[in-house]
This record gives C-alpha cells, structure tokens and sequence, in this order.
C-alpha cells in the first residue's frame, strides 16, 4: 500500500484527523472505558477537538483518505525536563498490520530529534498499543496518573531513551 506521511493542513485533513480520533476510540476503548463517555465521543466533537489543536500532527494518507495520525511535542508539564512527547498516534483498524503506526512514529521522533527521552502515556489494559510501544522501543518507568474518562482510569507512562 502506497500511503504519505504529511504535516496536517487543509481542512479536509483536519476533518479526516477527527474522524480518525473518533473511529479509533470506538475501535480501541469500548471495554476499557465508561461505555456512556465513549458513546458521548461523537465524530463531531472529534472534529471540533482537530479543528482547535492543529499543531504539530502528522497525517498519513491513502490517497485522499487520512487513515492515522500522531501529535507530538514538548512534554507537557515539568515533571520531566528535556523530554519530548507523543500525545496521540491512531491508526484507523482497516490499516493495522501496515506499518502506519510505525511510520508516523518515525516521523515524530524525526521532529522531536532534539529531545534525548521521549514519553507517551497508554491507558492501562491497552494491550495493543502497550505492545506497539514497547516493539518501538520505550519501557514503562513506573509512573502513573488517574484520568477521568466518564469513570476513573490509569494511564501509564513510558519512556524511549536516545542511544
């Protein structure tokens, strides 16, 4: 499959990125989260959510059609110093096993270079994107944090070191 990885522009790329958001939630959070949150996660709000917070996301495309995304960036609180971040990587299910996933994660980790630790957070019992994670190279360091998701949830935090 031939698919581009882009930084995210038009609106039709924004549009796309929000229905990724929403169909990859419904595909990887029912079972793990409040099933009424997830249900009141509509395209929608997805939408709104890609149309607010349009920097650093990555797009992949298959022809016209976004089918992943990754955000990524500085770490978000001071918890850790010189560390990088990747907020968000979907992949919509039809492209599992296409290496997507991994190819915008190359493509985040080229825009975080400055960055020798790069964290993420994964829900706990998100046995496919903890087994993503850990293929690519990052270890869980011990930390977790509580998220509201409708009910209480863990997030778990791991780390990619720079050789």
């Amino acid at each position: 499959m031939d698919y581009i990885i882009k930084p995210m522009q038009t609106v039709d790329e924004i549009d796309g990125k929000g229905y990724v958001h929403y169909k990859s939630w419904q595909e990887t959070y029912a079972g793990l989260i409040d099933a009424e949150y997830l249900k009141n996660m509509t395209e929608e709000k997805c939408k709104a959510i890609a149309h607010k917070w349009r920097d650093n996301i990555l797009v992949a495309k298959d022809g016209d059609k976004v089918i992943g995304f990754v955000g990524y960036g500085k770490y978000r609180d001071d918890t850790l110093s010189a560390c990088g971040e990747v907020y968000a990587i979907y992949v919509l299910a039809d492209y599992y096993g296409q290496k997507v996933g991994y190819e915008l994660m190359n493509a985040a980790f080229e825009k975080l270079a400055t960055y020798k630790h790069i964290a993420v957070w994964v829900l706990k019992g998100n046995e496919r994107a903890i087994k993503f994670y850990e293929g690519y190279g990052f270890r869980f360091d011990g930390t977790e944090q509580e998220i509201k998701l409708g009910t209480s949830n863990t997030e778990l935090r791991m780390i990619y070191e720079r050789g």
